[in-house]
């Protein structure tokens, strides 16, 4: 069996466009589950609460750590994820299993109609990682939306970015290359953003300024998602019922919705709906939401900048996600979208398509 990886960038045009479009599979949406669990266990079924949000530190010693390994009696489900010995009459039924969708990404960023400079940044990245009985696939998908004039902004989500891969990188994807990967996951997602305000708070204090950004980085852990937030870009789920928001913004709006004060169809038009309580680098310390969330039968992953969420309703989100199976024509789309509504702000998009079986 071969196994890749591919870092999709904003630049890519070469990505094939045929093929029936998906919509999300029919049943009902699981909800969240404790990270307890091996990923891999699909027995248990999960309960129907909201994912765990948290904004306080964690402490690795009492977060679960998430198993990097997978049984050698893994279940037909996982044959494109582990190794397996096979008899001469399971060859011809391996071989003809199609899927209509498989796991792939593409993170896309546009400068918008209006501003002069792109201060968004955006980052994906899917590998597979060899382990004893089974490689297993790990994704990191990153949306920076920056603030802090012509180039402050600009500089502090690149530097969000290239903080959260590095931290990710070094803590996560190397040590488990060597089988020594023994960090939980949540405390290891948060440190990685925490990480990106120290550098972005220490470079604005020499640079004599007070550049910020927010962060929305998504670890992608086998059929769990791993979720550090700050600010007011976003991460979606799209299920079988229709896209779920996963994150929730830290702005003025945003809290007057999650205090029942304000109505969500009102917030595109309301004065304070640019105005953040919380961001990276713009103060010496800075909590960070983390979520849990198991992908279940879902179908994508999105993770947008204000630039594209403000301008483009769900209905319509929903409809570019399902409108093709590759995520390189579904950035597109939601970018074009964005842009016929006016495009007044730089738009972001990383959209995750995940495997769905033949139907």
């Amino acid at each position: 069996m071969i196994w890749y990886h591919r870092l999709f960038r904003a630049d890519d045009s070469d990505q094939p466009a045929d093929g029936p479009p998906p919509g999300p599979p029919a049943g009902p949406a699981p909800g969240p589950e404790a990270p307890s669990t091996p990923w891999w266990d699909e027995t248990t079924t999960p309960p129907s609460a909201e994912p765990p949000v948290s904004s306080e530190p964690v402490d690795p010693a009492r977060a679960p750590t998430q198993p990097l390994t997978a049984p050698p009696d893994a279940d037909a489900e996982d044959l494109n994820q582990a190794t397996h010995q096979l008899s001469a009459d399971s060859a011809p039924a391996l071989s003809a299993r199609r899927s209509v969708q498989g796991l792939a990404a593409c993170a896309a960023r546009d400068i918008g109609r209006l501003r002069e400079t792109n201060q968004d940044s955006v980052f994906a990245m899917l590998t597979s990682l060899p382990r004893e009985n089974s490689d297993m696939t790990i994704g990191l998908f990153i949306v920076a939306d920056g603030m802090g004039g012509h180039q402050g902004g600009e500089l502090a989500s690149r530097l969000a970015v290239r903080t959260v891969v590095q931290h990710v990188l070094s803590q996560l994807v190397l040590p488990a290359l060597d089988d020594a990967m023994t960090e939980a996951l949540q405390p290891l997602m948060i440190a990685a953003v925490q990480a990106a305000n120290e550098a972005i708070w220490d470079s604005a204090q020499v640079l004599g300024t007070d550049m910020g950004t927010t962060c929305t980085a998504a670890l992608l852990v086998g059929h769990s998602l791993y979720i550090a937030h700050v600010g007011d870009s976003r991460a979606y789920l799209y299920e079988p019922g229709g896209l779920r928001q996963l994150t929730a913004d830290h702005s003025t709006v945003g809290r007057l919705i999650q205090l029942g004060q304000l109505d969500a169809s009102e917030a595109r038009e309301h004065p304070l709906r640019n105005q953040l309580y919380r961001t990276v680098g713009q103060q010496p310390q800075v909590p960070v939401d983390f979520i849990y969330q198991p992908v279940g039968q879902s179908s994508h992953v999105l993770l947008c900048s204000d630039g594209l969420w403000g301008l483009v309703d769900e209905p319509m989100l929903e409809r570019a996600l399902s409108n093709s199976p590759w995520p390189q024509d579904a950035c597109d789309e939601l970018i074009a979208l964005a842009n016929l509504a006016g495009g007044d702000d730089n738009i972001s998009a990383v959209v995750v398509t995940l495997p769905l079986a033949e139907r």
